[in-house]
C-alpha cells in the first residue's frame, strides 16, 4: 500500500509540473491564447480531479495533496491576472516624458557606463520602443537610446505632462490656403499658405481654426488641414556638438577686433564716464559691449563720427541727457574697469560685434551679457 501511494505521489508531482508548464506556456502567449490557456487548465483540472485525487483518497493519503492542487490552481489564476496586469497605461500608449529640471542621458545600451548619444530635455516626450531592468529604449526626434525609467514619466503622468507643454499644430493638405482675418469665407485675407505648411493652433472653432500669423490672429478652414498634437523631442550628440561649435564660432566672431578709432583724452575719459552710468553694476564684458556700441556708432555714416556726437545725440542715452554722465566727470570718481573698457572699445575690441543699440534684457531678441540685451 505505501509503494503504491507513494508511486501515486509521484504521479501527482509530475501533473502538478505538467500543470505548471502549461500555465507557464499559456502567459507567455497570453495575448493571443486565453481561450486556449483556459481550456488547457481545465482539462489538466479535470485529470487532476478524475484520476488522481480520487485514487489519493481511497489510499487515504493527506488532504493536504489536495490543498496543493487547489494552490496551484489559484496561483495560475493569478498568475494569469498579473500578467494582464503587467500591460501597463505606458506600454499601452507609448508615451514617455522626461522627468527633469534640466536635461536626461539618453545612452547607447541600458548601462551607465554605455555611450552617451544624446539628451532629452524637460518638457521632451518619446515613444517607448523596449524596456528592461529599468531603462527604457525610447525614440525622440531623430534620437533612439536607452534612458533609466526613475528619471522618466509613463503612462497618464506623462500624457498630462504632454499636454501641459505640448503644441496642437495643423498641416496644410489644399494646394493653397487663403488666412483670413475673420473665421469667414467673406473675410479680408493675410496672405496664403501652401500645401505641407504647418502652424501652431490657437483655438479650433469647429469649421474655423484660429492661428497665429505675423503678430496678428488668423483663420484658416478646418476642412482642408490636419492637426496633430507635439512634443519637443531630444537631440542626438552630433546635433549638439555641431550646434555648440556653431555658436563658438559665433560667439569668436562677435568678438573680433573692428578697428581703431583715434579720438582725443576728453573723448576716452566721456566714453568711461557713460559705461560707468549705463553699465558700471555690470560685469566688464557689460561695459565693453556698451563702449563698442557707441564706437560702432562712430564709424557707422548713420550717426556722428565723434564720441560726444554719438553720446550727447538727441533721445539716446539718458544719463547723458539728464547730466549723470557730467557730474560723474566733474567728480573724476571713474571705475578702473570702466576707464580699460573705453580703451578697448577705442582700440576696436567688441563682445557685441557690430551692435549699435542695447537695452534691459527681456523686451526683445539680441546678444544678452548679464542685465543688457544688445543688437
Amino acid at each position: 500500500m505505501k509503494t503504491k501511494g507513494r508511486r501515486l505521489l509521484q504521479c501527482l508531482t509530475v501533473l502538478i509540473a505538467g500543470v505548471m508548464a502549461s500555465t507557464s506556456m499559456g502567459t507567455t502567449t497570453m495575448a493571443g491564447n486565453t481561450d486556449k490557456l483556459e481550456s488547457m487548465n481545465a482539462g489538466a483540472a479535470t485529470i487532476l480531479e478524475t484520476d488522481i485525487i480520487a485514487a489519493l483518497k481511497e489510499e487515504k493519503v493527506s488532504e493536504s495533496t489536495d490543498s496543493v492542487i487547489e494552490t496551484v490552481s489559484q496561483n495560475t489564476v493569478q498568475e494569469e491576472t498579473d500578467a494582464e496586469d503587467g500591460e501597463s497605461d505606458h506600454e499601452q500608449s507609448g508615451l514617455v516624458m522626461a522627468k527633469v529640471n534640466n536635461a536626461l542621458n539618453v545612452r547607447a545600451e541600458a548601462d551607465e557606463n554605455s555611450k552617451k548619444v544624446g539628451l532629452v530635455y524637460a518638457d521632451c516626450g518619446g515613444e517607448i520602443l523596449e524596456r528592461a531592468n529599468g531603462w527604457t529604449k525610447l525614440q525622440s526626434g531623430a534620437l533612439v537610446g536607452w534612458a533609466k525609467d526613475e528619471y522618466l514619466a509613463f503612462g497618464e503622468e506623462a500624457e498630462q505632462m504632454a499636454a501641459e507643454v505640448g503644441t496642437m499644430m495643423l498641416t496644410i493638405e489644399a494646394d493653397a490656403l487663403r488666412i483670413r482675418k475673420e473665421p469667414s469665407e467673406d473675410a479680408k485675407v493675410y496672405g496664403i499658405y501652401a500645401q505641407g505648411d504647418e502652424v501652431e493652433v490657437v483655438e479650433e472653432l469647429g469649421d474655423w481654426i484660429a492661428i497665429a500669423y505675423e503678430d496678428e490672429i488668423g483663420y484658416v478652414s478646418a476642412e482642408h488641414v490636419s492637426t496633430h498634437f507635439v512634443v519637443d523631442s531630444g537631440e542626438t550628440m552630433e546635433v549638439i556638438e555641431a550646434r555648440e561649435k556653431e555658436e563658438a564660432e559665433r560667439k569668436a566672431k562677435l568678438k573680433e577686433n573692428r578697428g581703431a578709432v583715434v579720438v582725443d583724452a576728453p573723448d576716452e575719459l566721456l566714453l568711461a564716464a557713460l559705461i560707468q552710468c549705463e553699465s558700471g553694476n555690470q560685469p566688464y564684458e557689460g561695459q565693453l559691449a556698451v563702449g563698442a556700441v557707441v564706437m560702432n556708432r562712430v564709424k557707422s555714416p548713420a550717426y556722428p563720427n565723434t564720441v560726444s556726437g554719438v553720446i550727447y545725440a538727441s533721445g539716446q542715452f539718458t544719463p547723458a541727457l539728464n547730466g549723470k554722465v557730467a557730474r560723474v566727470l566733474q567728480s573724476g570718481n571713474i571705475f578702473p574697469s570702466c576707464i580699460q573698457a573705453a580703451r578697448e572699445a577705442i582700440a576696436g575690441a567688441t563682445t557685441v560685434g557690430g551692435a549699435t543699440h542695447f537695452r534691459r534684457a527681456g523686451y526683445r531678441e539680441g546678444i544678452v551679457i548679464a542685465d543688457h540685451v544688445f543688437w
